[in-house]
């Protein structure tokens, strides 16, 4: 048998041969010898092990797997060889509070096992796997093959020199039709016969891409290449594996192909390159690396992808999966591709404007810091300037100088949080924390937006972005690239108020109204809570009205019940996010500036479902279904996988229930407003309008409309987001607000702000 040798972190209780099924003998080792230490750091291991005196190294968890090689993801690597001897496993410690780490760590055993009984084989990747072609000859032969080939798809890929068509070119293609092995394609040997091929290839195959909205953009813009029939192996991974960041395509290599790791070569390359010329990994431009360099990582690309659609592809099986592929996510794919395209409108004058009086704001907010007197106090006792962005001197300013009273909140580290939620609970103490706060927000909006923004606009005075169907649980899209569309500034107008409509064109952002409950009511088919929709009153108001018996006519409830209006709300809500009672206590006391005390919220809580019981059966009933089952359906399919219902921990299987209901919820109403976008979308095309969607931001659907556009494009999106698809009201569509027809996104609060 081969020597092996296992290190964890520090000592442990575990019995590793036990987790191990004593399958092999190991010596043992620990990275520090002090139990007591509770983040290990590098100063702290005293480990004495000569790697040179095993034939395999067992390295449990991220610390180990991080100090012996320069890979920090341990549930990435999990399983895998890593540098000819080294094998890194979760810490199956993991399993009593993450139960959903399970299959990982036994896949990962069962691997290790393998590895150590010499039943795994290296796979080697030469040229008969991963073929470079430079030569238009060539490039035309392998296509041809691609073509006549009996597989009904094949797998493509690129590689760019930038992350938007516009940004950069087309470094060459990616192609895999059997399954055998890939071939990368330089761009520079493309004729007219090799672009008429490669048409003529996508118009007959099925063509795979992992991550397509990303190639499809580039293979549009710089060839206008046209893809009839597409699958996308990112996607369908995420039917698998909801949980973002889980669907890279490396990630997945490793994890289900025999290749492994196989772009390292290329990275550790480019490391040595950016260190050779002094270049930081951010400025490292892709059209450095040379052909015979590339060649093998980008071929791997598309052979991998090809393996992966063969296995991912099973999971068409589940009807619902099937039917949430097939008419949200390859249509959602195609939707954002667009919206992406049509770019967020800014005005470039308003942006300089906004940027230089932010500035003097936060110049003005500085001064009148350093003038109080408090904080002159402090720089005398510490005898130096007082430097708000430092934490360390923050804490001492706050706590030991001020003694503010700590609200309880910590870093990952311990110490007391200074944060934004924090500074503004502590501005009740003091003037200082409400200053600094002030510095804080106008400094993040500058820094983060106004600056970045300017130097990314394309010469159109647009910012094409991304948006994502596959980083959220829900399905909730995401955004992120070079603006995050869905963490825009809500009440200060800075930013919004730059995303302005050209001449003769208007902001027209449409929201959806109580979704959430809407769908809810639905679900729970309780005619009680439809009935309030159907009422066509103020929603939160006519709850009031019900819930309390009001005697007053719905229309003055919000002015002479106003606490019991948000005590309404704030269980509303609630009820939907599983909020418990002392938060709601703590909310309808912030929104009504009136002591609203826990047993007032449960009384509230136990009136609320006496009136709408059907919605209590309804939770009820599915948050035992989570618990007893791991998982649960959305309305139009999704799955959402549950398994730390069985953590043994009861404040993490508890969160676990609320988030599978709170799903349900989120993500039908998501649904509906992302559907409703992808048909006006395609109406628009269909009918050459000139209205362009430009962004999903949480519940808003926003466009750039012609004049006089606006009144038909407002007609038929409220029509196509109120369609009934199953979920819906008779005689009470979902509420769809225009509240927002303006020049600017801000409607109008801009001008009001800074002048015309």
């Amino acid at each position: 048998m081969p020597k092996v040798a296992l290190v964890e972190t520090k000592p442990s209780r575990t019995n590793f041969a036990k987790e191990f099924d004593n399958a092999f003998e190991f010596d043992k080792y620990e990275l520090c010898s002090d139990p007591t230490i509770k983040k290990v750091l590098k100063r702290d291991c005293d480990i004495d092990i000569n790697v040179d005196d095993y034939d395999w190294i067992i390295l449990v968890g991220s610390d180990a797997l991080k100090y012996f090689t320069k890979i920090n993801s341990v549930m990435e690597y999990s399983g895998k060889k890593v540098e000819s001897k080294f094998l890194p496993v979760i810490n199956p410690a993991m399993l009593a509070f993450k139960p959903e780490v399970r299959r990982t760590w036994e896949d990962s055993k069962k691997s290790i096992i393998s590895y150590i009984r010499g039943e795994i084989e290296d796979v080697v990747i030469d040229e008969s796997v991963a073929i470079g072609i430079q030569d238009t000859e060539k490039a035309n032969e392998f296509i041809k093959k691609a073509i006549q080939h009996p597989n009904e798809y094949i797998a493509l890929d690129s590689e760019t020199t930038g992350l938007y068509p516009r940004d950069g070119y087309m470094l060459g293609i990616s192609l895999c039709y059997d399954g055998v092995s890939g071939a990368y394609i330089d761009t520079e040997c493309f004729d007219c016969e090799t672009e008429a091929l490669l048409r003529e290839l996508f118009e007959k195959k099925i063509v795979v891409f992992h991550n397509a909205k990303f190639d499809m953009a580039f293979f549009e813009y710089h060839f206008n290449f046209k893809f009839p029939r597409f699958e996308d192996t990112m996607l369908l991974h995420y039917l698998i594996d909801e949980n973002p960041g889980t669907h890279g395509l490396k990630q997945l290599a490793i994890k289900f192909t025999p290749y492994g790791d196989y772009e390292k070569p290329m990275y550790d390359w480019m490391d040595q390159y950016r260190k050779e010329h002094g270049i930081l990994k951010g400025d490292f431009q892709w059209g450095s690396i040379p052909f015979d360099v590339m060649k093998t990582y980008a071929a791997m690309d598309a052979l991998v992808t090809f393996i992966l659609y063969e296995k991912f592809v099973k999971i068409k099986q589940n009807k619902k999966l099937l039917w949430v592929y097939e008419n949200i996510l390859i249509p959602g794919t195609r939707f954002l591709t667009d919206i992406q395209d049509n770019g967020v409108p800014f005005d470039r004058y308003r942006l300089e404007k906004a940027q230089n009086i932010m500035q003097d704001d936060i110049d003005a907010a500085i001064a009148k810091l350093y003038e109080n007197p408090r904080v002159r106090k402090f720089e005398e006792i510490q005898g130096k300037e007082f430097n708000p962005n430092s934490t360390m001197q923050l804490r001492k300013l706050l706590f030991d100088f001020l003694g503010l009273n700590p609200t309880g909140k910590k870093t990952g580290t311990g110490a007391d949080s200074t944060d934004a939620e924090v500074l503004k609970d502590l501005a009740n103490q003091s003037d200082v924390p409400a200053l600094i706060l002030d510095i804080r927000q106008k400094s993040k909006i500058k820094n983060t937006y106004l600056d970045k923004i300017i130097p990314q606009l394309d010469r159109d005075s647009r910012l094409r972005t991304g948006f994502n169907l596959h980083s959220t649980t829900s399905g909730r899209l995401s955004s992120s690239g070079k603006l995050n569309m869905q963490q825009l500034p809500r009440d200060n107008p800075a930013v919004k108020g730059c995303i302005k409509a050209g001449p003769g064109h208007k902001i027209v952002a449409m929201d959806l109204t109580t979704a959430e409950v809407y769908v809810a009511a639905i679900l729970a088919r309780d005619e009680a809570l439809m009935e309030v929709f159907k009422s066509g009153g103020n929603f939160h108001s006519t709850i009031a009205k019900k819930v309390f018996k009001l005697p007053c006519d719905v229309e003055d409830v919000a002015e002479l019940y106003k606490d019991k209006r948000q005590a309404a709300k704030a269980v509303t809500f609630g009820i939907m996010y599983g909020e418990s009672t002392a938060k709601i206590s703590e909310q309808v006391t912030k929104d009504s500036g009136k002591y609203f005390s826990k047993g007032e919220a449960q009384e509230v809580i136990n009136e609320y479902f006496k009136t709408f019981h059907k919605l209590r059966k309804w939770i009820d009933d599915n948050q035992k279904f989570i618990e007893h089952n791991g998982f649960i359906y959305s309305f139009f399919g999704r799955k959402r996988r549950l398994p730390n219902v069985n953590s043994e921990d009861k404040g993490i299987k508890s969160h676990s229930i609320r988030s599978g209901l709170n799903f349900l919820v989120q993500s039908a109403a998501s649904d509906i407003n992302l559907l409703g976008a992808i048909d006006m979308n395609e109406y628009i095309k269909a009918k050459n309008m000139k209205a362009r969607i430009f962004a999903l931001v949480h519940d808003s659907i926003l466009a750039e409309v012609p004049e006089d556009e606006v009144d038909h494009y407002i007609e038929k999106l409220r029509y196509y987001v109120q369609m009934d698809r199953g979920v819906s009201i008779p005689g009470a569509p979902v509420g769809c607000d225009f509240e927002i027809v303006h020049d600017d996104y801000s409607a109008g609060k801009f001008e009001e702000y800074y002048g015309s």
